[in-house]
């Protein structure tokens, strides 16, 4: 079984993320901003299935943390969720235009984000 890295600032998040995660068979690794993420991601790249990122976190901010892992052969085939409150629609076109494979906004329930992490990961574990 695979790991699910989520990215966010918030712990709460992190922890919602976890459950869900946790509750569909998968190990749940967490990472509070994309430096952190960077780190995580160098050690464990060969285990990650799917990145859970936020877009709004201090230091370095979710778009960064993408554009740097796109551009990184290592990382760049690892499928990558925006979970975020940026509803904006240039935001979203953005978002896609850099590499993610899906989007998912805030707040959201543990049943749309099971049902988005397994789109994500071609449907089956």
């Amino acid at each position: 079984m695979g790991k699910i890295l989520s990215v966010d600032d918030s712990a709460i998040v992190r922890i919602m993320i976890k459950k869900g995660v946790e509750a569909m068979g998968y190990e749940c690794l967490e990472a509070s901003d994309g430096q952190e993420a960077l780190e995580v991601l160098g050690r464990e790249c060969k285990e990650i299935s799917l990145i859970l990122l936020d877009w709004n976190m201090p230091g370095m901010n979710g778009m960064e943390f993408l554009n740097i892992i796109k551009a990184d052969t290592r990382y760049k085939g690892i499928p990558v969720m925006m979970v975020t409150t940026e509803s904006e629609k240039a935001s979203i076109v953005k978002a896609i235009q850099s590499g993610v494979a899906n989007y998912m906004l805030k707040p959201f329930t543990e049943e749309d984000m099971k049902k988005k992490v397994m789109a994500c990961l071609g449907g089956g574990k």
